[in-house]
């Protein structure tokens, strides 16, 4: 299933959203100009994922930890969030910020809602260290984050319409599904690839963690007034 859009109007502009966006296209804009995202990966390629990306054995390995300062061991899980491994890998991120972000955002409030975003990848990125404690593989990208706003809109618009693209045996149909419906088969999915921890390079339970805590703000700001669908 791919979305194409959702039918919830807003009523604000969602300047949060936009410059995450803007953030991301101009990281990997840096990412391009430094050389790291070549076909063939070179040691500034390694040294750059494994600095501002979340390699878990820098947490796991004591030796290896304590070359680096509380300060390096912090920012990955904030960095990482703005980082993506090819254009398509931003592309997807940006497009599902883009479908469900301005909503949130209006229910929420601009601030608040760039603090939550913030809050949501952190959290991805600790539930991925838990669970992966030893891996040598460094994690990067908004998926964390952004499956933190898909938790908060299932929740506060389960009702709102998703135009959904989906294979039906050989055709593609144009379905408008309820959003509860569309993203809790999207969590399902996850949580289905997290039973078996990181497959093809993808970090499951930083999805799963961040549409959990996602979920959780919709409980801890659900009396905030916003936007609703009617």
């Amino acid at each position: 299933m791919f979305p194409i859009r959702d039918l919830n109007p807003t009523r604000t502009t969602p300047w949060g959203v936009y410059l995450i966006i803007v953030l991301n296209v101009f990281v990997f804009i840096i990412e391009i100009q430094a050389g790291v995202l070549s076909r063939i990966p070179t040691e500034e390629t390694y040294a750059f994922f494994n600095k501002f990306g979340i390699l878990p054995i820098r947490y796991s390995d004591p030796s290896l930890s304590a070359r680096f300062t509380l300060w390096e061991q912090s920012l990955p899980f904030f960095s990482s969030i703005f980082i993506h491994g090819g254009f398509f890998h931003l592309l997807g991120n940006m497009w599902m910020l883009w479908i469900f972000g301005d909503n949130v955002e209006e229910w929420l409030g601009t601030v608040r809602f760039l603090a939550c975003y913030l809050v949501w990848g952190l959290f991805a990125g600790l539930i991925h260290l838990a669970f992966n404690f030893t891996s040598t593989l460094p994690t990067v990208g908004a998926s964390g984050a952004i499956a933190g706003v898909l938790g908060a809109y299932m929740l506060k618009f389960p009702k709102a319409r998703v135009l959904t693209l989906v294979p039906i045996f050989f055709f593609f149909q144009f379905i408008e599904l309820p959003a509860v419906v569309f993203l809790g088969i999207w969590f399902f999915l996850q949580l289905i690839q997290g039973a078996g921890g990181v497959a093809g390079n993808v970090a499951w339970m930083a999805h799963i963690g961040g549409f959990v805590a996602g979920a959780a703000a919709y409980y801890i700001f659900r009396g905030e007034k916003g936007s609703s669908v009617r």
